[in-house]
Order: structure tokens, then sequence, then C-alpha cells
């Protein structure tokens, strides 16, 4: 579920625009068809699974929450291993710079809903199972009518306050968390939620700064990755369906993909944990927006933003204006206006670097880590700093259309 890039903020109060509710699975979840019995042939002669096991993963119920990098071999793997009811969460639309790592998608898909087009993938890889999708953002309005019908909960999101929410609701609900995250050329993954183990807040109770931790739309990801961990969350769902194997619970599982490396942490249950501890001072679903610090009352004010018109008038009459670019290194080499690149987790140990006489005008590519970069200098005693409003994305729309959008 992308995010981490504005669009939880945009469509945060929109209307639902698609939505479908389970059905219960019909009685043929009892037994398998002699065609079952041959597509699932290789989990029937394991020793671990069997026809018992089988059965089982046909009568379990799993969403998946993100239907993009983490999406895609969740949903091709649980449907090809005979998983009863998939449920798909998602409320963007398909992309050319998704099919770099989003292996469900193809061209003939950009510009749909992702979620129809992994049903209608899915479904024809695997048509004995049931596949129900809600294109629609995963809400603290929604997120336990949704879950309801659902065993596990695996988390394929890329932003905060959507992880915050699922383990909230899966610690309200009893329902076992499969977490994995991934950025640049690194992953995790591991199962939050169980009685016994620890929340995903026992391992991060307080968010990250906002703008601080770049997304994958920022800093980018190697394309094999998602494959990796969204493959190894998969396994930890099946193993949990199964009841096989020792499970993630208590153990956070990371890879360098550069370095092809695995690393194993000890996660512990934090007996003060807000949600899962003995006495929890959060009982119900709040607001995560606002937890994260990203809701409406954190947004740039008017009269800290320049529109890219202005900028431009500003440019070409040779003002004094200072531009400083808040993005990652890789972004910039893309395209830029110029001016000096600070990426904005470095401001805060660079600001003798700016010059408080000159209007300084900071850039971004959507608008919203300049917008943090801004409210990070002007709580610093800085007056004359803009946020360019749309970022350079809405100087490719309004100014000049051969700058890359990426």
């Amino acid at each position: 579920m992308p995010n981490i890039n504005g669009k939880t903020v945009k469509f945060w109060l929109l209307m639902t625009i698609e939505r479908s509710m389970p059905r219960p699975l019909s009685s043929t979840a009892l037994k398998l068809s002699k065609e079952e019995v041959r597509r699932y042939s290789r989990h029937l002669l394991m020793p671990q699974v069997k026809m018992e096991g089988q059965l089982k993963l046909k009568a379990a119920r799993v969403l998946i929450i993100g239907t993009g990098g983490l999406g895609a071999p969740l949903g091709l793997y649980l449907a090809a291993a005979g998983i009863g009811m998939l449920g798909l969460v998602d409320f963007d639309v398909v992309d050319a710079s998704n099919l770099q790592r989003q292996v469900i998608f193809t061209n003939d898909d950009i510009g749909r809903p992702k979620v129809e087009a992994a049903r209608d993938h899915l479904s024809k890889l695997n048509h004995y199972i049931e596949i129900m999708s809600y294109n629609e953002l995963f809400t603290s309005q929604n997120a336990l009518r949704i879950m309801q019908e659902y065993d596990v909960i695996v988390d394929a999101t890329d932003n905060f306050p959507t992880r915050y929410l699922i383990n909230d609701a899966c610690v309200f609900t009893q329902k076992p968390y499969v977490y994995g995250s991934i950025f640049q050329h690194e992953g995790q993954v591991t199962v939050f939620a169980k009685s016994d183990g620890p929340c995903y807040r026992c391992l991060f109770p307080e968010p990250p700064p906002p703008g601080m931790v770049p997304s994958c739309a920022e800093g980018g990801v190697l394309g094999v990755l998602p494959g990796i961990i969204g493959s190894l969350q998969a396994n930890e769902a099946l193993n949990l369906i199964l009841n096989i194997g020792e499970g993630l619970a208590g153990r956070l599982v990371r890879f360098d993909a550069i370095n092809v490396r695995f690393k194993e942490l000890k996660i512990k249950k934090n007996p003060n944990c807000p949600v899962c501890g003995a006495n929890p001072s959060i009982t119900k679903l709040i607001d995560y927006e606002e937890f994260c610090g990203l809701s409406d009352k954190n947004a740039t004010h008017e009269g800290q933003e320049i529109e890219p018109i202005l900028l431009k008038q500003w440019l070409d009459r040779n003002e004094q204006v200072s531009l400083v670019d808040v993005r990652e290194p890789g972004e910039y080499e893309i395209c830029n206006l110029g001016g000096q690149l600070i990426p904005l987790y470095e401001i805060p140990l660079r600001m003798h670097e700016f010059d408080s006489s000159l209007r300084i005008v900071i850039l971004c590519s959507g608008g919203q880590r300049s917008a943090r970069a801004v409210e990070l200098l002007r709580k610093s005693g800085f007056k004359n700093v803009w946020n360019l409003k749309g970022g350079l994305f809405a100087w490719s729309d309004q100014i000049d259309p051969t700058f890359v959008k990426y």
C-alpha cells in the first residue's frame, strides 16, 4: 500500500469506490477434487503437509494489505499454494515505475487499480480459490470490518501509519501479523501480535519524524528484493496455517541483497507496551496519520509555499534565490533545477550552510519532504524559507513538460 508517497494523506478522507465483502467458503473446502489433488500433489507428498495440511490451506483466509512490491510475490505464492480465500487491499493504480519489481503486473495493467489487476492475474493462476478485492485505503474506519473475515494478516505496505494500524488491529482481534519491509537493498520480516510474542510497538514504540525515513519511491529499491522478502512472508503465512516450524514470533530476520547475508535479531515482548502490555493505554484504533505526524494539523501553512510559476519568475529575473534540493543523490542525478543538494535527514547537521539573507526555496519530488524541511528550518529561526508547492513534479506539469518525472 503506498505512502510512503503522499497518497495516503491525499486520499485519507475520500470515499471508497469499490468494495467486495468476503463470502463464506463452500463445503468443497472440506475435500480436494481430482484436479486439485493433481495441482497440489507436491504438497501432498510432504510429510509436513499431506492431505490434512492442504485442506487447512484451502480452508484458510489470508488478507494481504498492499499489492505492490511485497504484495506481488505474496499473492502469487499464496494463490499457487491453494489458500482458500485471499483478500487484497490497496488504493493505488499501476504505474510504469512499478514494473521493475511488482511482478504480478504487466504493461497492459498501467493505469488500472492494482487490486483489480492483481485479482485478474491471480484468478488465472488458480481458479480454485476465492479472491476478494478492496479498492480502498486501509483505515481505522474500515480495518476491523475488513479483517474480521480473515485468519492471517500480511503487511505488504510501505508506510508507518498503516503499519501501526495493522499492528494494533491485529492485537485487538488476536490475529497474527506477518510483517515485512524493504528499502534499497535491505529487507526484514517477522511475525507480530501472537499472544506469546511481541508486537510492532514493542520493537518500534514511536514512529520516526515525518520525512526522515525515505520511502522506496524516494530512495529506490533493488528489483529482486521484494520477491525475496515477500516470499519469506508467504512462507511464514503458510507455516502459521499449517502450524509447522519454529515460527518467527520473537525473531526478526534481516536480509542484505547486495552482500547476500542474513541476520537474526531477538525481539522481546515489552511488558509496558501501550497496546499488548499488561496494562495497555491504547485500547481502540486511533488516528494513525496524526500519531505519525502526517495529519492535516501538521501540514505546511499557505504562507510557507511558493507556486512553480512564481519561482520561475524569480529565477527569470535573476533574483537572489537559494535553491536547496532535499531529495536523495540518485534522484538529483535523474533531474534537478540546480541548487544545493542536502538530503532531508542531513538538514539538522547542516543548517550552518543555509544563507538566511537570501530567499531559500526547498525542493523535492512531490512537496512532502520539502515541507518537512521548511518546518525544521523555521523552527530553527529561518524566516525567508519557502516550499515549492507540489515539488518538482508540479514544475514538470506546470512549467517545463520536458522535465523528467520518475
